[in-house]
């Protein structure tokens, strides 16, 4: 399911994920090694098109893990202090590297990133929201694809 079916399925939920990854330009990817250990780093993602897309340096290590394994978590950046203004916002998923030209000159005409690239669009497997409310409760919301989003509160 790719971002815009979940939008289209839970778009109050994606607005808000859309606006904490939208509030800073670096985020945390989380990719697996050829030892199947973690791997974070840096990335900045693009919501266009009705999909969410990674575009990477050229045989960067996050880019040689997604293809070999194409499973990832995504974190956006917390923001400065401890505020997490929004919320802690995760992605899990599959990303698939695009090779079509026409697709990458329409990135390229929008993005401009500097070339040449790796280009990933992603299949959502998991959305997650945590945040705090009233100063009482944690807040989980949940989504995977087929499901409707499911709320835990905890005090």
């Amino acid at each position: 399911m790719n971002w815009a079916a979940f939008d289209s399925a839970e778009p109050d939920l994606a607005k808000t994920v859309e606006a904490r990854f939208g509030a800073f330009t670096h985020h945390v990817l989380a990719t697996l090694r050829k030892d199947g250990s973690p791997r974070t780093t840096g990335l900045e993602v693009r919501f266009l098109d009705g999909e969410l897309w990674f575009g990477m340096m050229p045989d960067s290590l996050k880019a040689l893990d997604l293809r070999r394994d194409p499973r990832f978590a995504l974190q956006a950046n917390p923001g400065e202090g401890q505020s997490m203004g929004g919320g802690d916002v995760r992605i899990a998923g599959r990303a698939i590297e695009v090779d079509d030209a026409r697709t990458r000159a329409a990135y390229v005409e929008e993005v401009k990133p500097p070339e040449p690239f790796h280009l990933f669009r992603t299949e959502l497997t998991e959305v997650v929201r945590t945040y705090v409310e009233d100063d009482t409760y944690l807040v989980v919301q949940i989504w995977k694809p087929g499901e409707p989003v499911r709320t835990l509160k905890r005090t």
